[in-house]
């Protein structure tokens, strides 16, 4: 039975737990602003904004902060989607409450240092170009574009253009408009106090009235195929438009990616790599938060081969409407059973209490395998049906 706590403070923070008797704690305070809250001219600045509390606050220089948490043998990060910004920690129990200091110090007093702040203009650079050159990475940077029209559709982390035109007193008033804990949302998996932990927040927090606007997102398909030099593999992907967590065909996505991708026995697996041998990996990607979802299929082939790879997946989306009852039940069975191995890990499960929060409630992670086992055959050909007409690919490919 586990045990889940929540509670909404004073000064708009939520509180989110469960309790674990385990002596490791997994903590993340996550501000519900992201890149899709930027106009194009800015792009990159709320990613910005996350590398920069980590370059030093008028208490702890930047070195300071890591050690604080590695000191003790726990792991800092923090990441940013489209909608959220993210900074999380995962610590022996006992060593909690050091490390919600160094999260509320950088979060609350980061120094804004201007030399700090133009050599993390250059990391973020080199960031940039890292994904780049990987030519899988960017495939999966290109869907994106391919399925959302700018500013949402650019990229997360911004180009070399809007970084280096980030200005230091514009970036720091910008943290101050859109970093509020009345928006702030703490997830906490462990072996901790509930009521200390709140009152922690209550006593070192303080909210204000400012709200940011919402996010627009304007959806598209497109078909892109940018050609190399210098790589040998074909970086194939698809993607499709699909449906929100809130909604009730979102389990019915579960199967299917499972059902087509998932594991060696998956049919895709199976049909490009086993029976043809024409790549190595073949892989499934839901890609979600509260406003946007959708599905990507990634395959790395020949190629000789890309084209047919393209309509293999197509082939196979509209051959799930040969599944059958025993199929689903097989695919029903193995994500159930991935889903309670994935409990093991606290992080994990930290984010996927936020993510349910962000989009209903947290309490609906517990009942994801209900859900499951209420799927229907007919909700899964549905859905394939539905991708197979309505779809966006991008490749990455040797330039012969």
């Amino acid at each position: 039975m586990v045990e889940f706590l929540r509670r909404k403070l004073k000064n708009g923070v939520k509180v989110i737990m469960e309790k674990r008797e385990l002596p490791v704690v997994s903590l993340s305070i996550t501000n519900k602003f992201g890149a899709g809250y930027e106009k194009n001219e800015i792009k990159g600045i709320a990613h910005f904004i996350e590398h920069l509390l980590f370059t030093g606050t008028r208490k702890r220089k930047s070195e300071e902060i890591s050690r604080e948490i590695e000191k003790r043998g726990g792991i800092l990060n923090a990441f940013t989607a489209h909608e959220v910004t993210s900074f999380w920690f995962k610590l022996p129990s006992e060593h909690l409450f050091f490390g919600l200091d160094v999260l509320i110090d950088i979060l609350t007093n980061p120094s804004f240092d201007k030399e700090k702040f133009d050599k993390e203009k250059k990391v973020i650079i080199e960031e940039i170009k890292m994904y780049h050159d990987d030519p899988k990475s960017h495939a999966f940077e290109l869907i994106e574009k391919n399925l959302f029209e700018p500013p949402f559709g650019s990229l997360i982390i911004g180009n070399k253009e809007t970084v280096l035109g980030l200005d230091k007193i514009f970036v720091e008033e910008y943290f101050k408009k859109n970093y509020n804990p009345k928006n702030f949302i703490v997830t906490l998996v462990g072996n901790a106090d509930f009521d200390k932990v709140c009152e922690y927040f209550e006593k070192n927090l303080k909210s204000n009235e400012k709200e940011y606007g919402k996010i627009q997102i304007k959806k598209k398909n497109g078909d892109s195929v940018e050609k190399r030099k210098g790589i040998d593999q074909a970086h194939v992907v698809f993607a499709a438009h699909a449906p929100l967590r809130e909604e009730g065909k979102y389990p019915a996505l579960e199967v299917l990616d499972t059902y087509l991708t998932d594991g060696m026995s998956s049919k895709l697996f199976l049909e490009i790599r086993e029976k043809r041998g024409l790549a190595y990996s073949v892989k499934g990607e839901i890609v979600s938060e509260k406003n946007y979802s959708y599905y990507a299929i990634y395959v790395g082939t020949i190629l000789e081969a890309f084209e047919e790879v393209k309509k293999l997946i197509l082939q196979e989306l509209k051959n799930v409407e040969n599944m059958e009852e025993k199929d689903l039940i097989v695919a029903k069975e193995r994500l159930i059973g991935l889903n309670k191995i994935s409990q093991e890990e606290s992080s994990e499960v930290m984010n996927e209490l936020l993510f349910s929060e962000l989009s209903g409630k947290a309490e609906d992670y517990y009942s994801h395998d209900e859900k499951i086992n209420l799927v229907k055959l007919d909700d899964v050909k549905k859905l394939a049906k539905k991708f197979s007409e309505d779809y966006s690919f991008a490749s990455v490919i040797p330039e012969k």
